[in-house]
């Protein structure tokens, strides 16, 4: 039962936030008069004693008293006494934890924050070098258009902005303090929450007591979103296991994010993005137990529940590595221009251009244009050749009305400069959609409180 019941192995990370709610509460019961001045001054003076030994690493931590409130407690007792029992007073451990958690997501969320709009400021710098290097853009992972490189890094810029949005909302949702909620139907002492909610930084009390002690939504919307953000570096993951094997060349990542092979002299393995590729199953795995342990509680409070902090504890340690080592992979990447550009002369790649050359130019319906299309890459192929390599008469014989100006679109660069609908991958458009891109990720740090 000692074993199975104790949570102080881990739950021992929220001590500086169980300390900050016990200050706040502290100081709310002063300003109230349910305890007394002096009271509030020796458990205030005691809690920062406690942390300092915390810190310090003499703080003894132990398994007997279950979990880091009852350790606190317990430590601040023989440091002041009597004065000790009266912190609390008109709380719970059940609105005391989740308070805590709050607490410790939040903070955790703003520092993830942060790692994510590094990594987008530096998909975006290595986006700029690309504006005008040619690349395949695939479907199916066969060669499909011609695109930048910009465009392609840029895809993942913005993949990771929704991920900064998804955090900023959930952190708005959860920003509401449960303390004083206590164990479930709240406390006929004359507490202030709108007090204790502000000096813990959130926008305010939550509005139900119930709800407020068995509410782990906030930690479930963070998984959700860090198993999503998981899957997005995991697919830029594979894409660079793709680049820099030699069948592509598109890349190649230096020995700080590679590793040799203990019998093969000539290998660079690129070991951190496959780890990285893998972590998604940790938080994946994370949000479904979490999710399977909420599913069929009743209201309020169950035991059931202290299974919410090791998941999310792993969840927010992976994502956090797995972010700065992206960035430092992303960083670090040297990208091999002739190699992407050489890559476009296979596939018939700008076989969608002639089709669109036709509708443009001699008003051939679409579908009519797809079909000469798709006769012109069957001409290619029995010839060894691609679609741009087709001489006038060769394509004259599919289509009497191809005239040389046809030629003009052929190229994997004009095929790419073409595109310049909204989004497309013409340089103008993606120098924009990069500048803009930077004023949504300006916009969404100041949700943080970040400037930059």
């Amino acid at each position: 039962m000692a074993q199975i019941n104790a949570s102080i192995g881990f739950d021992q990370r929220l001590y500086a936030q169980d300390i900050a709610g016990s200050l706040a509460h502290a100081a709310m019961l002063g300003a109230c008069g349910i305890i007394s001045k002096e009271d509030e001054g020796q458990i205030t003076a005691g809690l920062h004693q406690i942390q300092g030994e915390i810190e310090a690493g003499t703080f003894e931590f132990s398994e007997i008293l279950e979990d880091i409130h009852m350790n606190i407690e317990a430590r601040l007792a023989e440091i002041i006494g009597p004065a000790a029992g009266r912190l609390h007073t008109a709380r719970s451990r059940n609105d005391q934890v989740a308070t805590d958690f709050k607490l410790w997501l939040r903070d955790a969320i703003d520092d993830q924050a942060e790692g994510l709009a590094t990594l987008i400021g530096v998909l975006l710098a290595r986006a700029r070098e690309g504006l005008e290097t040619v690349l395949p853009g695939f479907t199916h992972l066969q060669p499909a258009q011609p695109i930048s490189l910009a465009h392609h890094l840029h895809a993942y810029a913005t993949m990771f902005l929704r991920d900064l949005a998804r955090l900023a909302d959930g952190r708005a949702r959860l920003n509401h303090c449960p303390l004083g909620s206590a164990a479930l139907a709240g406390t006929p002492y004359p507490i202030n929450r709108a007090h204790t909610a502000a000096t813990l930084g959130f926008e305010g009390p939550t509005s139900n007591s119930l709800d407020s002690v068995s509410d782990r939504d906030f930690a479930l919307e963070y998984m959700a979103t860090a198993a999503i953000c998981a899957m997005h570096l995991s697919r830029l993951s594979e894409e660079l296991v793709i680049w820099t094997g030699p069948q592509f060349g598109f890349a190649s990542l230096s020995d700080a994010f590679s590793t040799g092979s203990s019998i093969m002299p000539q290998k660079r393995n690129p070991d951190a993005a496959e780890l990285l590729r893998a972590k998604v199953g940790r938080i994946a795995g994370s949000f479904q137990s979490l999710l399977m342990t909420m599913k069929g509680l009743p209201l309020a409070y169950s035991k059931d529940m202290q299974e919410d902090k090791e998941v999310t504890f792993l969840s927010a340690d992976t994502l956090s590595l797995a972010l700065a080592a992206m960035a430092g992979m992303i960083g670090d990447m040297t990208f091999h221009r002739e190699a992407m550009k050489q890559a476009c002369a296979h596939g018939h790649i700008t076989a969608t251009d002639l089709a669109d050359w036709l509708v443009r130019t001699l008003h051939i319906p679409f579908r009519e244009a797809h079909h000469i299309t798709g006769m012109l890459v069957a001409r290619a192929d029995e010839a060894g050749c691609q679609i741009s390599d087709l001489s006038l008469e060769q394509l004259q014989a599919t289509e009497p009305r191809i005239k040389a100006s046809v030629f003009e679109v052929l190229s994997p660069k004009a095929s790419m400069t073409s595109r310049t609908s909204a989004g497309g991958t013409a340089p103008a458009r993606v120098a924009e959609a990069l500048d803009a891109t930077e004023r949504d990720l300006t916009q969404l740090l100041k949700r943080f409180g970040k400037q930059t």
